[in-house]
């Protein structure tokens, strides 16, 4: 019997690829906007700063893909944002607001990686900024994924379920 792969590497290298951009470039506006809220800001030269920026904002492109992958295989479709953008939306908010409130309970609580200026709102401690970044970011990239891959990369339009085994059976 002949096994071939139901999704190729180069289509899911490039899902994530976009993915990544879009969470790059919303998320580095986002660490931009509320920088004023940790106490990096008032503490720090501007090398300094930028370089928080960046590595924050590619710190937040590995939660991203991280969730993005998540949401892939548990709806067992690579390409859940355009076949099934509120599941696996929901998936990764879920999944990155899980991971934020635990980040930041750490980071701020436990081992003291960074702070907050009195001006941070708090919710049960954690900061509300970062939370709101994780709530509204995921549907702005999903909603720009969708318009990006179905005009100009999706030529096709067709589905990529992932089987259990990651395989299907061609026939003879």
């Amino acid at each position: 019997m002949k096994v071939q792969r139901t999704t190729s590497k180069s289509g899911i290298i490039a899902r994530a690829s976009l993915w990544s951009a879009l969470a790059f470039a919303l998320n580095l506006v986002w660490e931009i906007g509320h920088a004023r809220l940790y106490t990096l800001w008032a503490g720090s030269d501007r090398i300094n700063i930028a370089w928080s920026l960046l590595h924050c904002s590619l710190g937040d492109v590995a939660i991203a893909l991280a969730a993005f992958a998540l949401a892939g295989i548990a709806l067992r479709q690579t390409n859940w944002l355009v076949y099934r953008p509120w599941a696996g939306g929901a998936i990764v908010i879920i999944g990155t607001m899980a991971y934020t409130v635990w980040s930041e309970w750490h980071n701020v609580y436990q081992v003291g990686n960074w702070s907050y200026t009195p001006s941070m709102p708090l919710v049960f401690g954690i900061g509300l900024s970062p939370l709101l970044q994780w709530l509204f970011l995921p549907p702005l990239m999903t909603i720009a994924y969708r318009a990006l891959w179905l005009k100009w990369l999706d030529r096709h339009h067709t589905a990529s379920p992932i089987p259990a085994n990651g395989f299907t059976e061609v026939p003879k």
